[in-house]
């Protein structure tokens, strides 16, 4: 099986029905059903499967129909149809239009009745109750060039469910992700924007045939309570060592890519045949987070997206005349669609100094203000409008088969949904000139700085002021911390390694004994499974020895892990280092704030490009 592929629109169920107004030429959702009505014929099973099979790569060139009119057409029902059931596109002597093919609800009310037959078979029937409208419900995508899809769903809108899951192109990544759509803990969803230069329209950007690069980056993560994000922009110009990453093959086959050191953050995709697994692999290096789930968009997409939500408002702080990009804009306030938010998004010689770093910021700013469009009351009361946003987004995703489906991506977009938008912020990965180039035109981390930020988010720390009822879920957790502490000699612990770093538990063992006194301390070597966040299992009567032995490790209170039952006498704590373990007498939590000097952005608050 080709590792990219989409998932199959099987037939709509008729819980509620989209109708064309012959007085608007719009589809509108009907809730309210009468009896009297004739039924209408079943969309045929060819009809059913030639709209949205085309092609299965994201970026690759869609026809018309799938492109550029998101909503439903004219004798095409929900799915563009090839093929109808007889009787399917007649218009009734009324001159009505029959509303869009859908299955039957009962055996033999299928394509091969006429009016007759049906009304025969309704006949004596007790008249069923318009059904009650349901409660609206809100669905959010994350993904784009810096564009997380928030997606807000109308009444009955799960049953479009299917035809939005044959939009969706998956990629198979292997074990370089999440299985499950969501985890217990902090969610990190990796939003790549590739310029590969595929699609309709796309040819005169340069770098013809290119296999694409991982252009635009974001780590977003969500916490653990869901009050807050951060999203970490990586820059494309980053130095760093690409790891030894394994790809799925087209037949099935498994081959590694071998790593390469030095190079430019942006060879993590498409070059040598590198996939998205590769690039979450290379941003877990960097950061010590691993992602659980990637999004992957090209170019088409942002034409697509900013045009189903009606466009996005930007500012900028002067006019902008970019030959380059082609991108023309006056001073204050305008709306961009298509080709020029396209422009916007790609331009680096329109603000600060050029760099690309200048056009993170830019990004970012047109991305808080893609949130605020998609949150807002003009589009979450807007059928018509989410139709095409949600049509929109799904064909503009390539994602990870652990979310690659409507009903995954909607479980995901529930939890995301969670955060308000004044708690999303925005951060780039502090970095300064490569000290290895004359002439300046990489990056790598800061020395200091970048660690400091990435431990933030390893310990699930915000970077916005979170109110304090929102952290009354992490209250009872944190007071684990507080209380006496027992001396480093009572201390009686074993020690497990659960991380990436070899012979952790000796090494901590060994720290614990000669550094903190804590003789008590054994090495038990490696633990059954790799784990993500290092834990310290402990009983009630122990709370003095972990206490005192969190405060040496500089472990956060969502390590702490206390039982039910007493130990006896000599029995010892658990310690299991995880992912997040740097080192023995590193603190595996974070600073309690972002290093100074980090500018941050945040989503709910409309900035000026300068």
């Amino acid at each position: 099986m080709d590792a990219q592929s989409r998932g199959r629109a099987d037939d709509i169920d008729p819980a509620d029905q989209w109708v064309l107004n012959p007085q608007t030429g719009n589809y509108e959702l009907r809730l309210d059903h009468s009896a009297g009505e004739s039924p209408v014929a079943a969309r045929t099973a060819t009809g059913a499967d030639s709209g949205h099979h085309g092609d299965a790569r994201i970026g690759s060139q869609r026809d018309g129909s799938a492109s550029g009119d998101a909503g439903p057409r004219e004798g095409a029902g929900l799915h563009k149809d090839s093929g109808r059931s007889e009787g399917s596109g007649r218009r009734e002597e009324s001159g009505r239009r029959e509303v869009p093919g859908q299955r039957s609800r009962r055996a033999g009310q299928g394509s091969g009745r006429g009016a007759d037959a049906s009304a025969a078979g309704g006949a004596g029937r007790r008249k069923r109750k318009a059904p009650k409208a349901r409660r609206k419900k809100a669905l959010m995508w994350t993904g784009g060039v810096t564009a997380f899809v928030v997606v807000a769903a109308g009444v009955g809108a799960y049953i479009l469910y299917e035809r939005f899951n044959g939009n969706i192109s998956t990629i198979d990544i292997g074990d370089a992700g999440n299985k499950d759509v969501l985890s217990d803990g902090p969610m990190n969803i990796l939003i790549i924007g590739t310029d590969k230069r595929t699609g309709k329209g796309n040819e005169g950007y340069g770098d013809k045939g290119s296999e694409g690069h991982a252009d635009t980056n974001i780590l977003f993560h969500v916490s653990e309570d869901r009050t807050n994000a951060t999203a970490l922009s990586i820059p494309r110009d980053l130095m760093t060592d690409i790891p030894d990453c394994e790809t799925k093959q087209p037949d099935g086959s498994t081959k590694t890519i071998p790593g390469t050191p030095g190079v430019r953050f942006n060879v993590s995709l498409g070059q040598q045949g590198r996939n998205p697994g590769c690039t979450m692999q290379t941003v877990e290096a960097i950061t010590g987070i691993k992602p659980d789930h990637f999004m992957m968009v090209d170019f088409n997409a942002v034409k697509e997206l900013t045009t189903a939500v009606g466009g996005v408002k930007v500012c900028m702080a002067k006019p902008v005349d970019d030959p380059k990009s082609h991108l023309k804009l006056p001073a204050g306030e305008s709306v961009v669609a298509g080709e020029d938010a396209l422009a916007l998004l790609r331009t680096r010689h329109s603000f600060g100094n050029e760099s690309d770093l200048d056009r993170i910021k830019v990004q970012q700013q047109f991305l808080g203000s893609m949130i605020r469009e998609m949150k807002s009351s003009d589009t979450l009361t807007n059928p018509t409008k989410l139709f095409k946003l949600a049509d929109a987004a799904t064909n503009a995703l390539t994602v990870d088969q652990g979310i690659g489906s409507a009903k995954k991506l909607m479980t995901l977009a529930q939890e995301i949904g969670k955060v308000d938008t004044k708690n999303i912020t925005f951060v780039t990965l502090p970095v300064i000139d490569n000290p290895a180039e004359t002439v300046k035109a990489t990056v790598v981390p800061h020395p200091t700085q970048a660690e400091q930020l990435f431990a933030m988010m390893r310990s699930d720390t915000s970077l916005t002021e979170v109110k304090q009822k929102e952290k009354a879920a992490k209250s009872a957790q944190a007071a684990l911390l507080k209380g006496p502490k027992a001396a480093p000699a009572d201390v009686r612990v074993d020690v497990l390694n659960g991380g990436e770093i070899s012979g952790a538990a000796g090494a901590t063992v060994t720290w614990l004994q000669n550094q903190q006194g804590v003789l008590k301390s054994t090495n038990k070597a490696n633990a059954p499974e790799k784990i993500g966040k290092t834990t310290l299992e402990y009983a009630p009567n122990q709370a003095d020895q972990a206490r005192a032995l969190a405060e040496m490790m500089g472990l956060p209170a969502a390590a702490m892990k206390p039982g039910t039952a007493d130990a006896e006498e000599l029995e010892a704590m658990v310690l299991t280092l995880g992912a997040d373990f740097k080192g023995a007498g590193i603190p595996i939590t974070g600073p309690a704030k972002a290093p100074e000097g980090i500018e941050k952005a945040s989503a709910d608050k409309a900035v000026c490009a300068k």
